[in-house]
């Protein structure tokens, strides 16, 4: 069985992935949503890709340096082994400025003996919409593709060139190294200096990790997750991606195949009330920045989702050349969902700017234009929260009235309540409380089905859906109610599948889904943790744990009968999902404080 057993370097600029056999398989450059130099996750033929070849003797193995996102894969045959140490240089350059350029290190590690392999140079520009020919230079090989548009990729090596270029057997005996870069280096790169940017990176991984709080259960995992969302914030613009990839199918062979190298503003600012939690203030501030930048004039047009460096057009392209993973097409870029109307967003984002406000009382830079957009936030939702939308899922059919929206309308009239108390702001509050038990009223009265005896996807709808998890989550109902907890026994009977969750399981607009939604089945984790099911809960997250890739990765799916990783890779989605039911699960349980007690 194919997987996604992939590792992911990079920045905070770009990204490529890494297989276990040590081949660099995805990688855009010069940023995460640029075409492809390495594609072949996309298309095995045609994709390209930067690899070794060993002989059959060889064993694989692969593993990150502890606390840091420095890929290591070793080949040994017992005697002859080496390391390959790949990363993507960051660090601090002072000023509050990094040194994160568009290029990745591979670094070669002699261990023992005269290991033998050969290399796979193959890179592909521009999704390998055309011809990719490489040159041999004094000091560098040049890849240059002139198909539509201009492009070019630079190599620097220690080794003999030719050798690297044709496939030619190579053996070694001391250390080397790759540098792939998107520009041509003004100082010729060396392996002193490759390795200067190893010790260097580590140390900003380090210190990184240093600042993140440690859990008492399962902190490798949290640590894995919080380094992979970091890995996907993009430092330039404070954007922060919903994956690094695109069109990696939800389900083997068929069409839900979506680019995720955008910033979704439910996506991001989900992730950014995690990040908070662990500590980290910086991406958080990077973010608000960016909103704070795309709804400067006071209006309505905010939109689902983003470009990376805040582009609000994101064109939906078919590149029918390629075959898709696993013959898996359309390999799609662009997303046409941008045009969306979600009215969770708003929810979703005032609850962020509640959180930003707890934990920086102290220190608002912004709090003028935070104060501008809660009122507007609460303007537009007054205004729509009785309209049907789209919905979390994104349905591309008819709009309906869905009950996670319009909870999530009541999150943001009553996070609104929360800053305007905190900011002092009073003449408001008669009014936006009036608004805000006005719209409980209705979820109250029209989500809720006798029948399902479950809080439903929709209003007057019996089917459910495991966003309404979320409702505990949001403050809008306590763990306890009634109404709640058989919300999640109804959830359990109808959408579980051998411990995975549905997402839901009436059609949408291409039939019945047919893998599990990997944040849903965290989502539910945690909901049994609520409810006061710790064990349960427990005994699920482990096993759900055991589902992740060889380095502690998820993607956005898992298919129920292999539980192999299907969808974007690594999701953030997914990622941020597992830090927040991992620290709830790391509390101590009720049985614990029992036997401290008696203890």
């Amino acid at each position: 069985m194919n997987n996604l057993d992939y590792g992911i370097i990079g920045n905070c600029r770009s990204a490529a992935l890494v297989s276990k056999e040590g081949s660099i398989d995805w990688c855009c450059l010069p940023q995460f949503d640029s075409p492809t130099v390495f594609g072949k996750l996309l298309d095995k033929k045609i994709g390209g890709s930067f690899g070794f070849k060993v002989d059959e003797n060889y064993s694989i193995t692969q593993r990150y340096l502890e606390n840091t996102v420095i890929l290591i894969t070793t080949f040994s045959n017992g005697i002859d082994s080496f390391e390959i140490r790949d990363f993507m240089p960051r660090y601090h350059k002072g000023n509050g400025n990094y040194h994160s350029p568009p290029e990745f290190i591979r670094s070669i590690k002699h261990i023992s003996g005269a290991p033998k392999f050969n290399i796979i140079y193959d890179p592909k520009l521009e999704y390998a919409k055309g011809e990719t020919t490489s040159y041999i230079k004094d000091d560098f090989i040049v890849s240059l593709t002139t198909n539509e548009a201009f492009d070019s990729l630079f190599l620097y090596t220690d080794l003999d060139k030719n050798a690297v270029l044709n496939g030619s057997e190579i053996t070694i005996t001391t250390d080397h190294f790759f540098l792939v870069g998107y520009n041509e280096k003004l100082f010729v790169p060396n392996l002193k200096k490759a390795l200067i940017e190893y010790e260097r990176t580590k140390v900003y991984w380090l210190n990184w990790m240093e600042r993140t709080p440690s859990y008492k259960r399962y902190n490798n995992y949290i640590a894995r997750s919080a380094m992979t969302l970091k890995l996907l914030s993009y430092e330039k613009s404070g954007a922060i991606l919903a994956a690094a990839t695109t069109s990696l199918p939800e389900t083997i062979g068929e069409v839900r195949n979506w680019d995720y190298r955008f910033c979704w503003i439910r996506d991001a600012s989900m992730v950014v009330k995690v990040i908070l939690e662990l500590g980290h203030k910086n991406i958080a501030k990077r973010y608000l920045n960016f909103i704070i930048n795309l709804i400067s004039d006071k209006d309505e047009k905010l939109q689902i989702m983003y470009g990376i460096n805040g582009e609000k057009k994101l064109t939906e392209e078919i590149l029918d050349h390629l075959s898709g993973y696993e013959n898996s097409n359309p390999v799609r870029i662009g997303n046409a969902a941008y045009k969306q109307k979600q009215n969770d967003i708003y929810g979703i984002l005032m609850d962020v700017i509640h959180q930003f406000l707890i934990n920086f009382k102290h220190d608002i830079e912004n709090g003028e234009e935070l104060w501008g957009i809660t009122k507007g936030i609460v303007w537009v939702v007054n205004k729509h929260w009785e309209e049907p939308d789209k919905g979390i899922w994104e349905f591309r059919s008819e709009d309906q009235h869905f009950t996670f929206s319009k909870v999530l309308c009541w999150t943001a009239v009553d996070k609104a309540i929360k800053v305007a108390e905190m900011l002092g702001k009073k003449s408001k509050l008669s009014r936006w409380k009036l608004l805000e038990e006005k719209i409980r009223e209705d979820i109250m009265k029209n989500a809720w089905s006798e029948s399902a005896q479950a809080f439903t996807q929709a209003y007057h709808s019996d089917d459910l859906d495991a966003s309404v998890l979320l409702m505990e989550s949001y403050s809008f109902i306590d763990a306890k109610h009634p109404k709640f907890i058989s919300t999640v026994k109804a959830i359990e009977r109808e959408l579980s599948n051998d411990g995975l969750l549905y997402r839901y399981k009436n059609k949408d607009d291409f039939g019945m889904p047919s893998s599990s939604f990997t944040i849903c089945t965290f989502w539910f984790i945690n909901s049994l943790y609520k409810i006061g099911e710790e064990q349960k809960a427990k005994k699920q997250f482990e096993k759900l744990l055991s589902y992740s890739n060889h380095l502690g990765l998820f993607s956005e799916d898992l298919d129920f009968k292999t539980k192999r990783l299907l969808g974007n890779f690594p999701q953030a989605y997914s990622h941020l999902a597992l830090i927040e039911t991992a620290i709830n699960l790391s509390k101590t349980t009720e049985e614990e404080k029992i036997k401290d007690t008696l203890s």
